[in-house]
């Protein structure tokens, strides 16, 4: 059955999910692009009609002008275009304004990431239960649909996780979220998404160990993986959303979260951060002028989407999960690779906004189809993991699964060289777990 569907925001994200929606509109219905800045959807209808990309071509493709945060325009604008699945795509800031308006309305909701409040950020975990989940008896009670983080990671990689329970585990020990991109878009220094959002997830980091949370600083825990095609990387123990639900719906000793940074972004991050540009508080100018400091960097950095025709190279994104299946020790790779050329041939877009932008559509199919309209809000790996994993692998982002010899040179722990650690915090010390071949670094006493 066709559900019609509006998508909030018009970045690169948004971009991607929109041609992917129309690319599939036979099962989506009507399309409605909606955000602050009309142009922008319209911006993106072109590049849409440009490559052909709508399969039904008598549905409906269209713009409107919207500010999310205003949550009875929200609902109006729902209500007129006869919207029953709204995929939000705007920044962070709005989730929980477009989630209101859902319940409200009485339409499905599917969003990518966390909420986050401008005035907080890495606020204490679980992150979920600042938020959304206050949300879920009223999704329960009312018969409404959510589907919290069904972006690539959060997303993708929940839905691996809950493959590896279904199919490849008896008992998980750990899983490590391993996010790279080893491409190259030729600018001095540029954020693959939202700048304001990729630096603010980076102020603090807090991960699952051993069954509890732990706060390391800030690209202090460094390792290298040999991923497939893209080789060996260097990747940073970081923070992410996904590990706020995972943390209680998987049942796993540790789940860590990973990403790749070049020595470059390494530097121009701790500079900006250690001169007070990634403060997201005012601050006054002797003019009497109030200025936030990360919004001025916004403003300053390249728009993502610009970065997309000349972008060369790959991603790598999947989970390394260790435990134990009848009875034996067992390691799989479940993994996903892109070409950011491919995602800008297909449409016009940079690999990161495409990884990001098809596995929402893809919900948004199973929802219409009622696979996974589970009239209450879920995490992604609450849900069957394999019609997702299907439709995925059919509209642009096949996965790959690798069997690992245990405790071998391949390896997640094994690829680490003799446990190296880069320190850039001269305060810290290092202590290795045997139990859990973790590099632990503890600020000094």
């Amino acid at each position: 059955m066709k559900k019609n569907i509006m998508i909030i925001g018009a970045g690169g994200v948004a971009h991607v999910a929109a041609h992917k929606a129309a690319m599939n509109n036979d099962v989506l219905g009507d399309i409605c692009i909606a955000s602050r800045t009309q142009d922008k959807c319209d911006a993106i209808i072109a590049s849409i009609h440009r490559k052909g990309h709508l399969k039904n071509t008598e549905g409906k493709l269209y713009s409107a002008q919207l500010d999310a945060l205003d949550i009875p325009a929200t609902i109006k604008l729902i209500k007129e275009t006869g919207s029953e699945i709204v995929i939000n795509l705007g920044s962070a800031f709005l989730n929980m304004s477009i989630l209101e308006a859902c319940i409200e309305a009485d339409v499905a909701y599917i969003d990518t990431a966390i909420h986050e409040d401008p005035d907080k950020v890495c606020e204490e975990p679980p992150w979920y239960a600042n938020y959304e989940w206050k949300r879920k008896d009223r999704c329960a009670e009312k018969g409404i649909t959510a589907i919290l983080g069904a972006g690539f990671d959060p997303g993708v990689v929940n839905a691996y996780c809950a493959l590896a329970v279904k199919r490849y585990f008896d008992k998980i020990d750990t899983i490590d979220i391993l996010d790279v991109n080893a491409g190259s878009h030729g600018r001095y220094f540029s954020t693959n998404f939202d700048p304001e959002i990729n630096f603010r997830e980076f102020v603090k980091v807090w991960t699952w160990i051993d069954r509890q949370w732990a706060e390391f600083p800030t690209h202090s825990v460094k390792r290298e993986y040999d991923f497939p095609v893209v080789g060996k990387q260097p990747i940073y123990l970081n923070g992410h959303d996904e590990l706020h639900s995972l943390s209680k719906n998987i049942d796993a000793n540790s789940i860590r979260f990973w990403m790749g940074f070049g020595d470059h972004y390494i530097n121009v991050f701790t500079v900006l951060r250690t001169l007070g540009f990634l403060s997201h508080l005012p601050v006054t100018l002797t003019t009497g002028q109030e200025v936030v400091p990360l919004k001025l960097v916004k403003a300053l950095l390249p728009d993502p989407m610009t970065l997309a025709p000349g972008y060369t190279g790959n991603t790598c994104i999947g989970n390394f999960i260790k435990g134990w299946k009848d009875g034996e020790k067992r390691e799989v790779l479940i993994y996903q690779v892109s070409d950011h050329k491919k995602c800008y041939e297909e449409v016009e877009s940079q690999g990161i906004s495409y990884t990001a932008g098809v596995p929402p559509v893809a919900a948004a199919m199973l929802v219409a189809t009622g696979e996974w309209d589970t009239k209450t809000m879920v995490n992604v790996e609450e849900l069957d993991p394999e019609p997702f994993i299907a439709i995925l692998d059919r509209i642009g982002l096949p996965t790959q699964i690798l069997e690992i010899e245990p405790d071998s040179l391949n390896s997640f722990d094994g690829t680490v060289k003799a446990l190296e650690l880069e320190l850039l915090d001269s305060t810290a010390t290092v202590t290795v777990s045997a139990a859990n071949p973790m590099i632990a670094v503890m600020p000094k006493k």
